[in-house]
């Protein structure tokens, strides 16, 4: 699904919308009245965000689990499995499991940590526990009421923001802004604060401040020719970075978030990448969607979370970790 352009401002289309939006709002609000909550045995921390499309929950929970296990944390990750038909609860074996059997975030988690994949959260987080995790962080799930959070971060991209303000099918909210915020422990704004969120979002919460920037491994993009294409929440993004990594970009091409890729997807990019000798560029999380035979052609980019200050992670890790 690709963010449709109008969930950015306002207009008639929002505005007809808005009554399937009161529909959205008031099924929500029966699924929370009506669902039994289930508390683990370990502390859950929920890394969630209040729009659809990619915030960039996944490498926040990646940045937060390294950081955990280096205060030597047993942490375990717990994903719906978006995109995968397996509906668990299981451990992902990175050996056995393809994106078509999981999805694709729950293969990147577990690169760093042991992630199981349930899209019965409860499920999940018991089997989690039993394997011996510690604390267990789940990648999205903010506004699933079946599973207790000992405490919410919420990632905000600093570029969208929360789109044109309106619930979902009239805009990208997925709840109000406002209920929101008051159920969560902090927020972790990424990007540059085009939208001038920090000083209101710090009113209330401790707002954490990082960027997405490619990794030591794709510094050596620098000038290269290439080819991109990105099946993401908002690709442009991914190709907004690889330009300011200084790749010369000859076509980028924008699939839907989760899309599963064929051979006969990526036929022309290949060839386009093969007659102009050029790279053949793509996410870590299009990397894992794409078939086996075709990785070798396509170079994974992967990007780390720097952090403004990391010593404002420290302190909202200490009081995750404090009883």
């Amino acid at each position: 699904m690709k963010a449709p352009g109008f969930w950015r401002s306002g207009g008639l289309l929002p505005a007809l919308l808005t009554p399937a939006s009161w529909i959205y709002r008031a099924a929500a609000a029966l699924r929370a009245a009506t669902s039994q909550t289930y508390r683990a045995p370990v502390p859950v921390v929920c890394v969630g965000n209040l729009v659809a499309g990619g915030a960039g929950k996944t490498p926040v929970a990646l940045a937060l689990g390294r950081a955990l296990g280096r205060r030597g944390l047993k942490v375990a990750f717990l994903s719906r499995g978006y995109g995968g038909r397996l509906a668990g609860p299981l451990r992902v074996l990175p050996e056995r499991h393809s994106a078509a059997d999981i999805g694709d975030e729950p293969l990147l988690l577990a690169e760093t940590a042991p992630t199981w994949v349930s899209r019965h959260r409860a499920k999940g987080a018991q089997m989690a526990a039993a394997a011996g995790a510690e604390l267990i962080l789940m990648d999205d799930g903010f506004q699933n009421p079946t599973i207790a959070k000992t405490a919410s971060i919420l990632v905000v991209d600093g570029g969208y923001g929360f789109g044109n303000g309106r619930l979902m099918p009239a805009g990208p909210l997925r709840e109000s802004v406002g209920g929101g915020l008051a159920r969560a422990d902090a927020v972790v704004l990424l990007g540059e604060d085009r939208q001038g969120l920090a000083a209101p979002l710090g009113n209330t919460l401790p707002v954490l401040c990082g960027r997405l920037a490619p990794s030591r491994s794709a510094l050596g993009l620098k000038g290269e020719r290439a080819v991109a294409f990105a099946g993401i929440g908002r690709p442009e993004k991914f190709f907004d970075t690889l330009t300011k990594l200084g790749v010369k970009l000859l076509e980028t091409r924008a699939f839907g978030d989760h899309q599963p890729y064929r051979g006969e997807d990526l036929i022309d990019l290949i060839a386009r990448a093969e007659q102009e000798d050029a790279l053949l560029l793509t996410t870590a999380k299009d990397h894992v969607r794409l078939p086996e035979e075709l990785r070798l052609l396509v170079r994974r980019v992967d990007v780390d979370l720097v952090w403004e200050d990391p010593q404002a992670l420290e302190a909202l890790i200490d009081r995750l970790v404090t009883p």
